[in-house]
């Protein structure tokens, strides 16, 4: 009466499914400098922690009598496993097995790993390397018909954004449907050289007119790090293994789960001398925000997000006294911070996303403004910039901002929103306006100079009375800058803030 039978069956099938898409193919992934997918999923989770779900589904083959000859194993595994010991949901493609085709995934399990992350509300990630979802224009023939085209289990994946943490990692060529699933997610990451995403590969584009490029050239980490398709790149698969673990543990495992608080061995009371001389005296003369954020956050806890996109703003996760919160920072070595279409477009995006899973935003304001020029009124600035605006206004969670130096016009003013309570510090280097004087003072006091003796020294004179209008004292004086603090004693402001807004 035993059932041994059947479980030797049940081997002999998990058996064909480790064996993936053949020893030949399995050698042609690792010759590519690529993972297998059960090879990544180990990779990525804590050790021993997965369990695969659906490992033994795929295309039966049998004989006249109905026995099995084989299984061609379906390209997309998956299954629960935990990172930072919390449990997650995590897929990966396999392509050995024709490519990584969606057609051969059975498209049930990529639905049950989908839902599987929003009904028990758990962080997933996704491993893509499969090249579309619409199988061979060969495959038509054999089907004998055409389909109206639809995304089987698309709306598990809008309803995933919307309630856990979403994490993509591109890990070979990815077109198509493939690409989408790399761009729905919260953090996205490239491998340089074995990863590439497009719409339509190389082939297809050249039927257009384009010239035939290589996946590299039409798709490749260079193009979409810097256009704010994909995240982040990496230089390994286990490189991108540990960012994606690292970006997990800024957050909570859903939304509306509680924030851990970490064990910081980083004294709240740090001060560090080099933040009083951090801003140069010359308004024009750039510094390293990074090297701020560094000082001011608990060390090693700074995790900065879209580095080579929408450069003059910084988006990074860091705790403060332990506590995970989303840091925003103008950078004014890249157009002296002045928000371009694409750093709106970033700034906006990052407020989104702390909105979603409820962190704090600390930012770190040096806005001389929106790009101005043809170029910047091509690329739609102003929709751009106030779109990022909006957003910010549309935010409930708690926010903290320090002004560094400049926060100039309608930019400078999406700071914060100017009608809740305005949490917020300025260094003695803040330098604020409707517009900057310096670049006004000619055209606004023409007929004097125009008058006087000596129109350098009488220009000298006049930016000397204006210097003393502008000194932020006399902001303060009217209480339209609530404080004015010493930049060491930035740390210790932003910790209280943090501990502040997680009551």
């Amino acid at each position: 009466m035993s059932w041994e039978k059947e479980l030797e069956e049940l081997r002999r099938r998990e058996a064909i499914a480790e064996e993936m898409g053949g020893a030949e193919k399995v050698a042609r992934q690792k010759s590519r400098g690529k993972l297998t997918a059960r090879e990544r999923l180990s990779a990525l989770l804590d050790e021993g922690s997965f369990r695969e779900i659906g490992k033994i589904a795929g295309k039966g083959k049998y004989d006249n009598q109905g026995d099995l000859e084989h299984v061609s194993p379906s390209n997309f595994v998956f299954g629960r496993g935990r990172i930072n010991a919390q449990p997650v949901v995590s897929t990966a493609d396999d392509f050995t097995v024709r490519g990584g085709a969606a057609d051969a995934a059975i498209y049930r399990k990529f639905v049950q790993a989908e839902q599987m992350a929003s009904s028990l509300k758990m962080p997933l990630i996704r491993m893509v390397d499969g090249t579309g979802g619409g199988g061979s224009v060969k495959m038509l023939e054999d089907m004998g018909f055409t389909y109206v085209p639809f995304v089987p289990g698309w709306d598990h994946v809008v309803e995933n954004l919307e309630t856990v943490p979403v994490v993509s990692l591109a890990l070979g060529p990815a077109a198509g449907l493939g690409a989408a699933r790399v761009v729905a997610s919260h953090y996205s990451i490239m491998v340089r050289g074995i990863s590439q995403l497009f719409t339509a590969g190389p082939k297809v584009a050249a039927a257009i007119g384009e010239d035939l490029l290589d996946n590299e050239a039409l798709g490749g980490a260079d193009i979409h790090t810097r256009n704010g398709v994909v995240d982040d790149e990496a230089a390994s698969e286990e490189e991108a293994f540990a960012m994606a673990r690292r970006f997990l543990s800024y957050l909570p495992s859903h939304v509306g789960g509680e924030m851990e608080q970490r064990p910081v061995h980083d004294p709240v009371e740090r001060r560090e001398e080099f933040l009083l001389s951090a801003v140069p005296r010359e308004k024009t003369q750039a510094y390293n925000m990074r090297r701020i954020v560094e000082g001011i956050a608990d060390q090693g806890s700074v995790f900065e997000m879209g580095r080579r996109w929408g450069r003059s703003v910084i988006t990074a996760f860091v705790r403060f006294d332990g506590w995970p919160v989303a840091l925003m920072a103008s950078d004014p070595t890249f157009l002296g911070g002045s928000w371009t279409a694409d750093a709106s477009e970033k700034a906006k995006r990052f407020v989104e996303l702390a909105e979603r899973f409820k962190l704090p935003v600390v930012h770190l304001v040096d806005n001389p403004g929106f790009m101005i020029g043809l170029e910047a009124e091509k690329a739609a600035t102003i929709r751009r910039g106030v779109e990022a605006m909006n957003g910010i206004y549309k935010a409930t969670v708690p926010w903290a901002s320090v002004i560094i130096r400049k926060a100039y016009g309608v930019a400078g003013a999406a700071m914060s929103d100017h009608s809740k309570f305005q949490y917020r510090f300025a260094w003695p280097s803040g330098d604020w306006g409707s517009l900057p004087i310096d670049g006004g003072v000619e055209v606004a006091y023409k007929a004097e100079l125009e008058t006087a003796e000596d129109p350098k020294k009488a220009l000298d004179q006049i930016k000397s009375r204006l210097s003393k209008v502008t000194s932020p004292f006399r902001t303060a004086e009217q209480f339209l800058i609530e404080d004015i603090i010493d930049p060491r004693d930035t740390r210790i402001l932003l910790c209280e803030f943090a501990t502040l807004a997680y009551r």
